[in-house]
């Protein structure tokens, strides 16, 4: 996911796509801890997206404000 992409959404697609990343994180790490995870980059890449959606979140709050 970039950048750009997350920027242009409104901020309830952004509060439902971390939603989204969160669960998704958690059913990885469900899947890590089963050994059942075949690629365990996978969970790295989803904390980087959760974390680029934050940053967005907050830098549209800035700017509101």
């Amino acid at each position: 996911m970039k950048a750009n992409e997350i920027r242009s959404k409104s901020s309830e697609e952004l509060q439902k796509e971390l939603v989204a990343l969160k669960e998704e994180l958690f059913k990885l790490r469900f899947q890590h801890a089963t050994n059942q995870l075949e690629n365990p980059q996978q969970i790295a890449s989803v904390k980087r997206d959760i974390a680029r959606v934050k940053t967005i979140i907050r830098e549209q709050e800035l700017k509101a404000n």
